[in-house]
């Protein structure tokens, strides 16, 4: 007997068992797939036109405006192109800024970077306290900027400063450190450094961890020199960690303003003024705001800034084809 045969409860069909029920999709297609690609980055084009689009356009319109505080308070700023431009760079603290902007800089990585790495590659090999050593090397990294501002002030100070009473104990001439024009550029960069060092360790620590020992271990049974080691397998595997270490570092220093502010007010004269403490002077440092110039020397800041992250990323494309 068929169960087509069978005969049915009264009330109940006859017949084959029915299908189930057909659940009804909803086929996305490729403009659904888009729609729902466009609602998942929709919170982060918000974030970034009202974080960076913005906040960069409207630094533009400042530095090519006449804002004062009367023109923010009515609303109305005279538009006058590039006349801020020209003014800062007519301006004689313009060249003393770049210069000290250049120094700072460059000095500040390159001393950070090396001292960073030095530590790495100290640090790599392990032995007793090894981590707690490098957990105390992470507290200037830990410390508010304005405490160890603070802190490298007073170390430096002429009159009762440490480093000067350490300097007076063995028969050497004090220094004045934070008032001397030749000494100035000096003491902040020094503490700079000292801030930058940590975040080099860690960054290139974390790198090292990647290479394989067996290269070194090969390395070793070759001959290979600790030298020849550090030359011909931990510099090359460690490039292209260094190199955003030294981008990060670049973008960092030239807006550093937290330090060279609390230690020297960017003097004596304009012997320690890089251009993020000018643009800073200008804006709020002087009691009578001028907010476009200020601008148009922040943009010059961020042209460096974007300059070293286009030769990042030509020279990471370069490294790829290679």
């Amino acid at each position: 007997m068929s169960p087509s045969t069978v005969t049915a409860p009264s009330g109940t069909r006859t017949g084959a068992a029915a299908p189930p029920p057909r659940r009804r999709r909803r086929e996305a297609g490729p403009g659904g797939s888009r729609r729902a690609a466009l609602l998942f980055l929709l919170p982060l084009l918000v974030y970034l036109v009202a974080f960076y689009v913005y906040p960069l356009l409207r630094n533009v319109d400042l530095s090519l405006r006449d804002y004062t505080i009367r023109a923010f308070i009515t609303g109305t700023a005279d538009f006058v192109g590039l006349d801020n431009y020209r003014e800062i760079l007519a301006d004689r603290t313009f060249g003393q800024a770049v210069v000290n902007t250049a120094v700072f800089t460059g000095v500040s990585i390159v001393a950070q970077f090396a001292l960073g790495l030095a530590l790495a590659v100290f640090f790599r090999h392990s032995f007793p306290l090894s981590g707690v050593l490098r957990a105390l090397f992470l507290v200037p990294w830990l410390l508010p900027l304005i405490v160890s501002a603070s802190a490298w002030s007073w170390l430096l100070n002429s009159e009762n400063g440490v480093v000067n009473a350490a300097l007076a104990a063995v028969g050497l001439p004090t220094v004045n450190w934070l008032t001397s024009p030749g000494w100035a550029l000096v003491s902040v960069t020094l503490a700079n450094i000292w801030l930058g060092i940590p975040f080099n360790l860690v960054i290139l620590y974390s790198g090292l961890q990647n290479i394989s020992a067996d290269l070194y271990e090969a390395a070793s049974l070759d001959g290979a020199t600790g030298r020849q080691q550090f030359w011909r397998i931990t510099l090359p595997l460690l490039a292209p960690v260094s190199a955003i270490t030294l981008l990060l570092g670049l973008v960092y220093t030239l807006k550093v303003v937290d330090i060279i502010w609390i230690m020297t007010t960017g003097g004596p004269g304009s012997s320690s003024t890089t251009l993020a403490i000018w643009s800073y002077r200008e804006a709020f440092g002087t009691g009578q705001p001028d907010f476009s110039p200020a601008a148009a020397v922040g943009n010059l800041l961020i042209l460096v800034a974007l300059a070293g992250g286009l030769l990042y990323l030509w020279l990471q494309r370069r490294q790829a084809r290679s």
